[in-house]
């Protein structure tokens, strides 16, 4: 198969819902260690990126005649976490409802703010209600944090950022890199190094 580029909103999983392979089949691929050594995380891709789609190689599976077979595609589900904090604080054990894809799934927080359910790897659009709050959930849709745009997205979600999500270089993103750097005992530069880079993956969990 030829190989694709990779379009906003995609990222591995819904690539490989689409291909027929399991996501880790198209990471492990030796044509994309260039992307993984890059990239580093296989839910964070950036728009034309370029991924190599192996071929489907056939499996053949021997079971008994005249029975019922049960065979499960790997990676199907996939999970969405998302940890909701107020002030830096974890929202425990507070009700939600979350919609994708016209499907509603309610449940609660867990006792770090976390909230945690399977939904289908091409999910695209969500929608999170905690009482009178609600929030519009673009699923795949994180930049590579090694990108001012992905940097913006995370330093918002954290809660130190309020600014446009456009990329661009601005008072407010050096005023919330510098912040984010001094709450981490990281130099306090407003730059996004390296070191910054890893400090908002490791805290954001992606």
């Amino acid at each position: 198969m030829p190989d694709t580029s990779v379009e906003n909103g995609e990222c591995l999983w819904s690539l490989s819902m689409g291909s027929g392979h399991y996501w880790k089949t198209i990471w492990d691929d030796g044509a994309n260690s260039d992307l993984k050594s890059r990239r580093k995380d296989p839910n964070v891709l950036a728009a034309g990126d370029k991924v190599h789609i192996p071929e489907i190689v056939e499996k053949n599976e021997t079971g008994a005649t005249e029975k019922r077979h049960r065979f499960r595609r790997k990676g199907i589900p996939v999970k969405f976490r998302i940890r909701m904090l107020h002030l830096g604080k974890p929202r425990k054990f507070e009700d939600f409802r979350l919609e994708i894809d016209g499907r509603i799934k309610k449940g609660k927080t867990d006792g770090d703010g976390w909230i945690e359910i399977p939904i289908p790897p091409d999910a695209q659009q969500g929608r999170l209600i905690m009482g009178d709050e609600e929030y519009q959930l673009d699923m795949g849709h994180l930049d590579p944090a090694d990108s001012i745009k992905g940097a913006q997205q995370r330093l918002r979600n954290l809660g130190y950022y309020g600014g446009p999500i456009d990329g661009q270089e601005s008072d407010l993103t050096t005023g919330a890199l510098a912040l984010f750097q001094r709450e981490q005992g990281l130099e306090t530069t407003g730059k996004l190094d390296s070191a910054t880079q890893d400090a908002l993956r490791k805290v954001h969990q992606a």
